[in-house]
């Protein structure tokens, strides 16, 4: 353990394609760990004395609390910056924001609209630079993901994994995660929705060197066949909102009901990074229903996000 805190620590977390699937198979198995210390009571301070900015330039629920209240289990303390209050949002470069924030600051994480500005962010900063969110990619979430499945099933490794729904941030960090693990994939997405094409080419690489499959489809019954899981997330994301009505209607045979998830494992899991739609991309009897596990995933945000800042910021 002490060897890989080692190479993770300073690391920045931007995708989980910078990554080895060593290192992401040990940070999900270290939120296990402090996951089973918090359950148990036990203090795990170490981050005592250190301090998160946590920069927001889109709303947040569960990325906000997660984050602060892991900093808070660790010890540490992490301090909510929205972008219109600082001086980036006023003109500053991302450059000098960088620089004075690595004068301040242990780490920094930061939910944004740009990939690249924060590819910008890390490369100028002397301080761990966390995607707490991206147009690109959603990391932090997929982690979270990881840990609930493993949970539930106690393996990783040849689960066949089916997301349906836009090619969108949470779906490549879904494909890459679950690539790292050998599992099964299956993405569905309609027609001029699909992932972006270079990611789901690594995808595939990872997966076939780890055991796993990646296959892709319009048909969402064919991505479900006998899944052990079953993943969605909204039709229309935050700054899509004029697309929605259009969204509405490409979207419709899309939907995560009961005839769809009939072609699934009896016991298989349905999982949304929420917040939800319902009766939009997912059935109300569905989300609400036995095979739900949304707010345990949600939970465990906390901490896959915990074990993230403890490898990167000790």
């Amino acid at each position: 353990m002490d060897e890989m805190l080692t190479q993770l620590k300073g690391k920045d977390f931007l995708t989980l394609l910078d990554f080895s699937s060593e290192e992401v198979q040990f940070l999900l198995d270290y939120a296990v760990e402090l996951k089973e210390k918090f359950q148990q009571g036990e203090e795990t301070h170490l981050l005592k004395g250190k301090t998160l900015a946590m920069i927001f330039e889109k709303h947040s629920t569960r990325t906000r609390i997660s984050f602060e209240v892991g900093m808070t289990h660790l010890g540490g303390n992490g301090m909510f910056l929205h972008s219109r209050d600082l001086q980036i949002g006023r003109g500053e470069t991302v450059h000098d924001t960088a620089k004075v924030l690595s004068e301040f600051v242990d780490g920094i994480m930061i939910r944004a609209n740009s990939h690249e500005m924060v590819e910008e962010l890390a490369e100028h900063a002397s301080i761990p630079v966390i995607n707490g969110l991206t147009d690109v990619y959603h990391p932090a979430q997929a982690m979270a993901d990881l840990l609930t499945i493993l949970e539930v099933k106690g393996s990783l490794k040849g689960l066949k994994l089916a997301y349906v729904g836009d090619g969108n941030n949470v779906a490549h960090s879904l494909m890459i995660a679950g690539a790292h693990m050998g599992m099964e994939l299956t993405v569905a997405t309609p027609k001029g929705y699909e992932f972006d094409e270079a990611i789901g080419q690594k995808v595939k690489a990872l997966a076939e060197k780890n055991g796993g499959s990646f296959m892709t489809t319009y048909d969402a019954t064919e991505a479900v066949q006998q899944a052990d899981a079953i993943y969605t997330d909204v039709w229309t994301s935050m700054g899509q909102e004029e697309e929605s009505a259009q969204r509405l209607i490409d979207f419709k045979d899309y939907q995560i009901n009961d005839a769809l998830v009939s072609h699934a494992k009896d016991d298989y899991m349905f999982l949304h990074c929420l917040p939800a739609h319902r009766e939009e991309e997912v059935a109300t009897s569905v989300i609400d229903g036995p095979n739900s596990y949304v707010f345990h995933q949600a939970g465990n945000r906390l901490h896959a996000q915990k074990a993230i800042l403890a490898a990167l910021m000790q």
